[in-house]
């Protein structure tokens, strides 16, 4: 009777916590379903450029699910390699082929390989048939990275954005609530100061350890962890702290919708799982066009992209100028919501 008792206890808070069930029912299908659409899209088709490569030549490459632009300019390959347009560009000189890879990639480096080495017949390269009489190996250049780079160096300014947004996030939404539930919220709603001012004055703070915290992992993460570096270690420091503001502004904003700390934990599939599926982890030109939309609304998307370039590309502001932005608008308004959240405790 008392083993009965205390699981018909348990059960009816189940039904009475209407959130918990949601989470309970709702999140895994969520996330399996992100999964799916991710990793169910089509194969990455590499882009390559063919500088003065006769037509006869170029169309069994059409063939190997490659999408393929011609350019009569050196030149005109080269600024469209730098603009990430296409992947690699194909030369063909007195010496033989040329490839020059945009680098910042591995996994595009491959694909750009492996349709090229069955295009030439090498072996010994993924994807590669028999070798054919009289095929030449061509020289591979690289315009960023190189032979020796590795994924993790592709991957790393992903994970100093996830890791950054994550535990800020967390740590920012669990103290403000404590902050609410334990009263001293509603003491200073009480008090002369306005909600704008109650809400700079967290950020500010809260901003002060999470900013430090920002500055660890991206000077660990390139100084201790060697993850490559070609841009300005400056714009580095800028991104991740504007990443993790934002993840700060936005966790305090939906702590105001949670009672316990575990209602705030709750939002984590939800807000930080489906952010890390469009952070750059997996390529979003395999996805689905009509998925792609929702990668616009996440600030992890824009974070690591600024990242990336800077890390992997050497970016400068003008290329970054747009990502920054973006999160510092995100940042702003997160705090302008927190401000209009807090009229559900008191009106001053």
């Amino acid at each position: 009777m008392r083993i009965r008792a205390l699981m018909i206890r348990i059960i009816r808070q189940f039904v009475r916590d209407k959130r918990t069930l949601a989470l309970l029912i709702v999140a895994p299908l969520l996330v399996l379903t992100l999964m799916y659409l991710v990793f169910n899209g089509d194969d990455y088709e590499p882009k390559l450029g063919f500088v003065e490569v006769p037509a006869e030549l170029a169309q069994p490459v059409e063939a190997l699910d490659a999408e393929i632009v011609h350019y009569n300019d050196k030149q005109l390959a080269e600024q469209a390699l730098v603009s990430q347009a296409i992947d690699a560009y194909i030369l063909i000189g007195a010496e033989g082929p040329t490839i020059k890879l945009e680098g910042s990639d591995p996994a595009r480096n491959r694909a750009v390989l492996t349709v090229v080495s069955s295009w030439l017949g090498l072996p010994g390269m993924p994807g590669s048939t028999a070798a054919q009489p009289g095929s030449i190996s061509p020289a591979i250049e690289y315009l960023h990275g190189g032979a020796a780079m590795t994924s993790f160096d592709s991957l790393g300014p992903v994970f100093i954005g996830v890791f950054a947004f994550f535990f800020v996030f967390l740590i920012a939404g669990v103290s403000f609530l404590k902050e609410r539930t334990s009263g001293t919220l509603e003491r200073l709603l009480a008090t002369p100061l306005r909600r704008w001012e109650i809400v700079a004055g967290y950020i500010a703070g809260f901003g002060l350890f999470t900013g430090v915290q920002a500055v660890l992992i991206a000077l660990y993460s390139i100084h201790g962890l060697g993850l490559m570096m070609e841009g300005s270690i400056g714009y580095v420091l800028l991104v991740t702290l504007l990443l993790s503001v934002t993840a700060l502004s936005l966790g305090t904003f939906l702590s105001a919708f949670a009672n316990t700390e575990f209602q705030m934990i709750q939002f984590i599939p939800l807000v930080i799982v489906p952010q890390i599926f469009f952070s750059g982890l997996f390529d979003l030109e395999s996805m689905s066009p009509w998925l792609l939309w929702l990668s616009h609304l996440m600030p992890l998307t824009y974070g690591a992209d600024a990242l990336r370039g800077v890390m992997l590309r050497g970016e400068d502001w003008d290329d970054i100028a747009g990502d920054v932005f973006v999160l510092a608008a995100l940042s702003l308004l997160f705090m302008g919501a927190n401000v209009l959240a807090l009229r559900k405790h008191r009106k001053i």
